[in-house]
């Protein structure tokens, strides 16, 4: 896993920004004249039209757990692969939705600070499980990498996988 440091689109059509975001990741992070495979993912929650991306602090991300509380929103992934002469790309989406979040269940996961860095200001495979009622779709989505959706980009992955 390599890190990248891209501009990533915050407004517009939810799946767009998404694919787009993982492209701008994919070829940030591929070598000139490598021939190796390059993954990139983003992962971003949208309320109708409005995109959550990670909270700049606290308070944001309070904000964001207040819109999204009783709410159910959309976890959209893009994955771009890069291959030798290729690019293919792919969306994954995933319904969450929201208990109420009262102002001490809020307290409580904001102090856990695992919220930080969290697309929506939360994350489903920790504490942050005790926020959600219902996931419909794929789990893996949520947590930030579809998988069975890169399979379906790369199903050559399993024969590397022998």
């Amino acid at each position: 896993m390599r890190p990248v440091d891209v501009e990533e689109l915050d407004r517009g059509d939810p799946a767009q920004v998404a694919s787009e975001n993982a492209l701008r990741k994919a070829r940030a992070a591929r070598r000139p004249g490598a021939r190796e495979a390059v993954l990139g993912c983003d992962t971003l929650v949208a309320l109708g039209a409005r995109i959550y991306g990670k909270p700049a602090g606290e308070v944001q991300a309070r904000a964001m757990l207040r819109v999204l509380s009783g709410a159910t929103h959309e976890v959209v992934s893009g994955i771009a692969l890069l291959l030798p002469g290729e690019e293919r790309t792919a969306i994954s989406r995933t319904a969450v939705t929201f208990r109420e979040l009262d102002g001490r269940l809020l307290d409580w996961y904001l102090a856990s600070g695992e919220w930080r860095g969290r697309a929506g200001g939360y994350a489903i495979q920790g504490a942050g499980a005790a926020l959600v009622r219902t996931v419909e779709g794929d789990y893996e989505n949520v947590v930030g990498l579809p998988l069975a959706t890169l399979l379906d980009v790369y199903p050559e992955l399993l024969l590397a996988c022998k």
